[in-house]
């Protein structure tokens, strides 16, 4: 890790709590909040989770599965995910949210017409925006956790722990 974290003391909770205590339980929030209210379904939004994950690095974030409803994608998503090019694997929606994230993250000036159109025939303009938002989570959080070395030494901390 980056940063020094007092003996006795959680990574993240101490990186996102104690340290900027004005910023950090909001933007906890914020990301928790994401996967609270998500209407996205499953699959899109791990495609989307996991593709964001995999480029930043985060070994806890690649390592982590978003149960709803009680599920959970397949153990065999993750590699379907990187493939989304080529996969049968991925019905269309999902295809389309690996490809935006993987485009958010390392071409979002190359977010073309062509693109959004493709978006449009299968997202409402309110799961763009839903999408767009937890993106920018998941990359700025991501990134965060991978940067300081957060993603070898943390678990996911639920809301009450931020509290």
């Amino acid at each position: 890790m980056i940063i020094d974290v007092p003996e006795g003391k959680h990574p993240i909770m101490y990186v996102w709590g104690e340290m900027v205590p004005g910023i950090g339980p909001a933007a906890a929030n914020f990301s928790q909040k994401v996967y609270e209210d998500t209407t996205l379904g499953l699959r899109e939004f791990e495609a989307a989770r996991l593709r964001t994950a995999q480029i930043n690095g985060c070994i806890f974030c690649q390592d982590w599965r978003t149960e709803m409803g009680g599920k959970t994608v397949e153990d065999t998503f993750p590699q379907a995910v990187t493939d989304w090019r080529t996969t049968q694997d991925l019905d269309d929606r999902s295809k389309l949210a690996a490809e935006y994230a993987e485009r958010y993250a390392l071409d979002h000036h190359g977010l073309d017409q062509e693109f959004w159109s493709r978006m449009k025939v299968e997202y409402s303009d309110a799961e763009i925006v839903e999408l767009s938002m937890c993106l920018g989570s998941w990359l700025a959080f991501g990134r965060l956790n991978h940067v300081l070395g957060l993603d070898t030494a943390c678990v996911l901390p639920t809301k009450q722990d931020l509290k």
